[in-house]
């Protein structure tokens, strides 16, 4: 008899469908699966085999032969599990066939026919709910799929509670409920960073146009504290943007709670982190930190002591807003617009510019550390601003009065005329001024006479590149949006401007 059992295989986060086409036949006792299974799938036929004897059912000693369609599309993960075994019960008449076409079923399965979680639900969930078919998954993260809705879920706790379901033996699955959202996480106050008002103005800017930063100073004038703070400064996520961002984190196997995630993502990999590791890849392709920061913040402490490779391949994602993993069999994309906050400081011992605690090697240190950052990296960059030491006059004064929520207002308010905007010239697809560019741009962002000959005149003098000109363009939209004015001015150029530095030894920026 032959079955066929609906799944799935994932390339980025796309779905793809799959047939596990099961045959039993006459012949020499055998399990074989065939379809380019990777090390996991083929292994799950010795869980299946113990999963079916812990349950009181054996394989038949007959040819059993799974294929796994189409067969040119890598199979990766354990997920497969669940789907060949309902294939062989199905050939084996244990469950009706008629049961099983309509659902898409993933989950991996113990030796005691259990069930365990597995990366992917959400996504899969979607892709059945788009064939009008169930979803089959385990009974941890029936709170994930339900967040699709859709035909139904079924989330068994094992083999045996889902067989029985089947069967009608009184053992009928309830549909879950969607996973509780999580309460949102505590997120640091701007209040509590004493003195900085140029960083923290520039913060204001880049959360209003979601644009990339880059704060240069000495140990301890409060970069990280500026960085942390940035999510709180920005809008909610829209629902589409939600559900973006839960079904990458959802591939990754990184779903907390099995909710769906409704705050931007915050990521600060530490400086040693690989490339695969900061843009995705790896033995079996996933997400990196670029995608799970997705719609949110990545922060890049330290940035000259990451990677070199690793901070080059950033500058794709950094324009297109998407990162490409290219395999020899495959290709994997993932959505990676996310806001590039990085920090470092002015040379190696940190103290350029102190006559007391600098090295003896400056301002020779100073190019040598600042040049281990690419000048297309920096060009790439919309802010770059100096974050001094604190006075002590500063840290001895009281609290500010204005706080994150209060500078958030005013970024929702700025974000609003974006939308609104964007809207009005039927650009939906860009979000913020950050992500405007070309005829679009030239048209929202046009500065006045005045605006436009300081803008030349800069560009002359700081030798600013054709991507460093619309960088200034975009700055001083969002600049004149937090103002509230129509049109970019002479003073919101000049502002613009004053957030972009020459680098030591170059002439790019």
């Amino acid at each position: 008899m032959t079955a066929v059992v609906r799944t799935v295989a994932f390339a980025g986060i796309e779905v793809l469908p799959v047939e596990v086409q099961v045959a039993i036949s006459n012949g020499l006792p055998s399990f074989t699966i065939v379809g380019l299974p990777d090390k996991a799938v083929a292994e799950s036929r010795e869980r299946v085999r113990a999963a079916l004897t812990a349950i009181g059912l054996g394989l038949p000693p007959k040819r059993i032969t799974i294929n796994l369609a189409p067969a040119d599309v890598q199979k990766e993960g354990s997920h497969f599990d669940l789907p060949i075994a309902l294939g062989v019960l199905t050939a084996m008449g244990v469950v009706p066939l008629e049961e099983m076409n309509g659902y898409v079923a993933l989950g991996e399965l113990g030796l005691n026919g259990s069930l365990a979680p597995v990366a992917g639900v959400l996504p899969a969930a979607i892709a059945a709910n788009a064939e009008d078919r169930g979803l089959i998954c385990p009974g941890a993260q029936g709170g994930e799929a339900a967040w699709a809705g859709g035909a139904g879920v079924l989330a068994p706790r094992s083999l045996l509670e889902l067989i029985n379901h089947f069967k009608g033996g009184g053992g009928v699955l309830s549909a879950p409920q969607p996973a509780p959202i999580p309460e949102p996480p505590s997120v640091p106050d701007l209040k509590d960073i004493k003195g900085q008002e140029t960083a923290k103005r520039a913060l204001e800017i880049a959360a209003a146009g979601g644009h990339n930063i880059l704060m240069m100073g000495p140990p301890g004038a409060g970069k990280s504290m500026l960085a942390q703070r940035l999510p709180g400064l920005l809008p909610p996520m829209t629902a589409a943007e939600a559900l973006e961002v839960s079904m990458i984190h959802s591939v990754a196997g990184q779903l907390a709670g099995n909710a769906i995630v409704r705050h931007r993502p915050f990521r600060d990999p530490h400086h040693s982190a690989s490339t695969p590791a900061l843009v995705g890849g790896g033995l079996r392709a996933k997400p990196g930190e670029i995608s799970l920061a997705h719609r949110g913040v990545l922060f890049l402490d330290e940035l000259p002591e990451f990677n070199r490779q690793a901070l080059e391949a950033l500058r794709q994602p950094l324009e297109t807003g998407k990162v490409v993993v290219a395999r020899a069999n495959s290709h994997a994309a993932y959505p990676a617009r996310f806001q590039l906050v990085a920090a470092m400081n002015p040379c190696r011992c940190g103290y350029l510019g102190d006559p007391q605690l600098a090295c003896s090697k400056a301002p020779k240190c100073a190019e040598d550390y600042q040049n281990k950052i690419s000048g297309p990296m920096f060009d790439r960059i919309d802010l770059h601003i100096d974050v001094p030491p604190v006075d002590p006059l500063d840290l001895s004064m009281p609290p500010p009065k204005e706080d994150s929520a209060a500078v958030a207002q005013r970024v929702a308010k700025a974000r609003a005329i974006q939308v609104a905007r964007f809207k009005t010239e039927r650009a939906e697809h860009v979000t913020c001024n950050a992500e405007a560019d070309g005829e679009l741009l030239e048209k929202i962002a046009s500065p006045d006479t005045d605006g436009r000959a300081l803008l030349t005149q800069a560009a002359e003098r700081m030798r600013l590149s054709a991507r460093g000109y619309h960088r200034i363009l975009r700055v001083a939209r969002t600049i004149a949006d937090l103002e509230g004015a129509p049109s970019v001015k002479r003073a919101h150029i000049a502002e613009a401007l004053s957030y972009r530095r020459v680098m030591p030894g170059r002439g790019l920026n």
